[in-house]
């Protein structure tokens, strides 16, 4: 038996903006980061950078910036929207070319300060878009809206979202250790394997929870662990081949449960085949694809235990 933690919410929201050439963000000055993470009720935490990129690391997730585009994940009962708006004050709203706006199903989602419908209302004021729900309201779902305005991205401009649910008890309990470094969890990931070559910046936090940014070039790496039994949840962001590493990642965290989305430039594309390897006791549960007219073609893929980890209720008060 155990008691849930209620006291923090590890699902992401999701905002890419792309601007267009008029635009050089790599530019802007420190406090307009600032006043941008600020308004989701998060904090800049640190920043490394290269010639390419911009990473800042968040008290709720992370914060890239290259010299066309931002990528703004954070979690908590962050207010991602209201950043939405405060981006508007710093640079304009006709040299965007494509805003993506992503959230999914939240363990905690009564606690949160607006739902996904709350923040469309706001987006779709602004302009003219487009919301999907992938997956069914009762299971892993993921919305998303974008912006309808004519965009071709780049044939290299691929993202891959790798989101583990349910660690196992072992798993769990060893990142909840209260005298586990960040170098330790560093370790037990084997991300010096994974992150050959790349600038890595990581954070572990206070008792519990870490987070890290990863950057070479223009590739990226990000990874937010939420710890906990009862709500665990680690998730990974990237635009490097993380496929080749899946194996490993789930052998060492054995969730119940995950899911795998891609977005690549419009083509079909089928992203059960980054998985097709992850055997017994896990089964395939559902695809379901979808080419954006926003210029890219979004899969999901989830694949589920073919049995509980955990048969015994839960104490939740």
């Amino acid at each position: 038996n155990q008691e849930i933690n209620l006291e923090f919410e590890g699902s992401e929201k999701k905002l890419e903006i792309i601007f267009n050439s008029d635009t050089n963000l790599l530019k802007a000055e420190q406090s307009c980061w600032d006043a941008i993470v600020k308004e989701a009720n998060a904090t800049i935490l640190s920043m490394i950078e290269n010639d390419q990129q911009k990473a800042f690391l968040l008290s709720e997730s992370s914060l890239f910036v290259w010299s066309d585009r931002l990528l703004l994940i954070t979690c908590g009962q962050t207010s991602l929207i209201s950043s939405v708006q405060e981006i508007f004050k710093h640079f304009s709203k006709e040299d965007i070319d494509l805003l993506i706006y992503q959230r999914k199903n939240e363990y905690f989602s009564w606690l949160q300060p607006s739902s996904f419908y709350d923040d469309i209302k706001y987006l779709k004021s602004e302009f003219e878009g487009t919301a999907l729900r992938f997956g069914e309201m009762d299971e892993h779902h993921h919305f998303i809206f974008h912006t309808k305005k004519s965009y071709t991205p780049q044939t290299d401009d691929n993202t891959k979202e790798f989101l583990l649910y349910g660690l196992a008890t072992d798993v769990s309990k060893k990142l909840t250790n209260p005298i586990l470094s960040a170098l330790d969890i560093r370790t037990f990931l084997n991300l010096d394997k994974i992150l050959n070559g790349f600038i890595i910046d990581d954070y572990k936090f206070d008792p519990y929870g870490y987070s890290v940014n990863a950057i070479k070039d223009s590739l990226y790496l990000t990874i937010h662990i939420t710890p906990q039994e009862g709500s665990s949840y680690i998730s990974f962001e990237t635009n490097i081949n993380l496929e080749d590493h899946l194996d490993l990642l789930i052998e060492i965290l054995r969730p119940s449960s995950f899911d795998f989305l891609n977005f690549v430039p419009c083509q079909e594309t089928h992203v059960t085949d980054a998985i097709l390897k992850v055997k017994f006791p896990y089964e395939h549960k559902k695809d379901i694809y979808e080419t954006l007219s926003c210029g890219y073609h979004m899969g999901l893929t989830s694949i589920y235990l073919t049995s509980s980890q955990n048969n015994k209720p839960m104490i939740i008060e």
